[in-house]
């Protein structure tokens, strides 16, 4: 397991990659989402501030083990546009997103 200062370091570049802006780390935020009783998605999210996005002042991402066996990190980047308001939105709105489109849970 790597320490925090690298995996953020990954999620920033990850977050910088795809947004095509500069992203400043905020803070972390614990998340336990919870539907129907049952826990769909429990972790941290990383709040970065952006710089120079058109759209977009905040993002929410985390990294999480992806592939047939978990070979690979998947970075997921989430921009705060409404409806996504907060970190646990975020979680919900790409959980949402990952579900229609067949893949895993964020």
């Amino acid at each position: 397991m790597e320490n925090k200062q690298d995996y953020l370091a990954k999620v920033q570049v990850a977050v910088q990659h795809l947004h095509k802006c500069g992203a400043i780390y905020s803070k972390t935020v614990p998340v336990h989402e919870v539907f129907q009783g049952k826990t769909v998605w429990q972790g941290d999210v990383e709040v970065f501030d952006l710089v120079g996005h058109p759209k977009a002042k905040r993002c929410y991402a985390w990294g999480h083990l992806d592939g047939a066996n978990d070979e690979r990190t998947r970075f997921v980047a989430v921009l705060e546009i409404p409806p996504v308001v907060s970190a646990e939105t975020a979680v919900r709105v790409q959980i949402v997103k990952d579900v229609k489109s067949g893949g895993k849970n964020a």
